[in-house]
């Protein structure tokens, strides 16, 4: 009886414990205008995001070639809500490391890559 009162416990303060960058997030617009949804999980000791859908300039779902394709990974948590890790953008087939800072329901992303800087804007928490 202990024990499963234990376990239940447990489970009822699992969502707790998880991480406020897990969860899904609205990329801000790459350079074609268009946006993503990213599913963002812990991925061992690390984050990890997979791309889940694509949209227009307008809102509209889009395919893509990328979707399931992982977008974040690597990325740790340095706390006072910045992330480090790596990102991957689409529209320029580049791999940056990555700095993202959360701040209530916004992530702001950027990255570098071989000196290059880019700002990925803000994300929005869905």
């Amino acid at each position: 009886m202990l024990r499963a009162m234990i376990v239940g416990l447990a489970l009822a303060a699992s969502p707790a414990l998880a991480d406020p960058i897990e969860g899904r997030w609205l990329t801000g617009a790459d350079d074609n205008g268009n946006r993503g949804l990213v599913d963002i999980s812990a991925c061992g000791a690390a984050y990890c995001g997979v791309l889940v859908k694509a949209y227009d300039g307008s809102g509209a779902e889009i395919p893509s070639p990328n979707i399931g394709r992982q977008i974040v990974w690597n990325t740790v948590n340095k706390g006072n809500g910045v992330y480090r890790g790596k990102v991957y953008s689409p529209d320029r087939d580049k791999t940056y490391n990555s700095k993202l800072v959360l701040s209530g329901a916004g992530l702001s992303v950027s990255g570098c890559v071989l000196g290059v800087c880019r700002e990925g804007g803000v994300w929005s928490k869905q």
